[in-house]
């Protein structure tokens, strides 16, 4: 896997929407606050566009992208948020320049469609707060954001959680959200998991939908030789009036008891306010202890 140059001050970063709609006034915290990381924002024609619920019409949303993706001056390209829409343009990209002189992209959520195809051209990528709710995230979740694209080494110690499978494990850190990687699954931008670590979190989905997504995942072989498992936040689930009868955690812990691999629960990762950020495509070592979950880059 290729790593991209890690940004220095006064490079610049820009900010864009290959999803749903957003205006300047939701992204004006983050490009405050990339100025005092003395880097230089740059609002991509997205922001304030709109064609229904998206940041402009497909198309728009391709060439607004691909401006940044092939503007050697951009150092790094932050979507602005999620949603839904990045699958609709995603065969539309052209990678062959950026492959060749690869940045840092950086999101999460509906991201997941870049995460993973970029995944697939050997080149890392950033999991990680966006612009649409970086005012109300943790400072260390903005600080994590920050060290990362900076170059800076850090490490994840949290306390272990009681459900968690311990164990220690190495490997490619891969994933996001499950939803996105569930939607992927036969396409050329589906992942490869073997010997790897995949982390996966996910928001406002039914019960069932997540043992639905989960069920798939594994049909598609995606635990079979998988070196670690990483859940993220977990929130805001429903049920219908007849109970599905498990919740996430139980759900996740039948998919994967026939296998032999830590699973860490809680992760600061997804829809959560302190969603610190990972390096996709890199490898770390996952230590899951009894008392404390450490992953840390190799």
């Amino acid at each position: 896997m290729f790593t991209p140059d890690f940004v220095k001050k006064g490079d610049k970063i820009a900010i864009v929407s290959t999803a749903r709609r957003i205006s300047l006034r939701e992204v004006k915290d983050s490009v405050a606050i990339i100025k005092t990381w003395g880097l230089e924002p740059v609002i991509g024609s997205t922001i304030e566009a709109e064609q229904h619920q998206f940041a402009g019409s497909d198309e728009a949303r391709r060439a607004d992208f691909q401006n940044m993706l092939d503007n050697q001056d951009i150092k790094a390209i932050w979507c602005a948020r999620g949603g839904y829409g990045t699958v609709r343009i995603i065969d539309q990209i052209d990678f062959s320049n950026f492959s060749k002189n690869p940045k840092w992209i950086i999101g999460y959520s509906d991201i997941t469609v870049l995460h993973s195809h970029i995944h697939n051209l050997g080149i890392a990528t950033i999991h990680a707060a966006m612009p649409v709710d970086f005012h109300r995230g943790t400072k260390a979740a903005m600080n994590s954001l920050r060290d990362t694209l900076f170059g800076k080494k850090i490490a994840y110690t949290i306390p272990s959680s009681k459900k968690n499978i311990l164990g220690n494990a190495s490997g490619m850190l891969i994933g996001g959200n499950l939803s996105i990687l569930y939607s992927l699954c036969g396409s050329p931008s589906a992942i490869a998991t073997s010997g790897k670590i995949l982390c996966i979190e996910d928001l406002d989905e039914y019960l069932y939908h997540i043992d639905r997504m989960l069920q798939n995942l594994k049909r598609n072989g995606y635990f079979e030789n998988l070196s670690g498992l990483i859940v993220g936040g977990m929130n805001k689930m429903h049920d219908n009036n007849i109970p599905f009868g498990r919740k996430p955690k139980q759900i996740i812990l039948d998919i994967v008891k026939e296998y032999n691999f830590p699973v860490v629960f809680k992760f600061p990762m997804g829809h959560i306010e302190d969603n610190r950020a990972l390096i996709l495509g890199t490898e770390v070592s996952l230590a899951v202890k009894k008392n404390e979950v450490v992953v840390k880059y190799i």
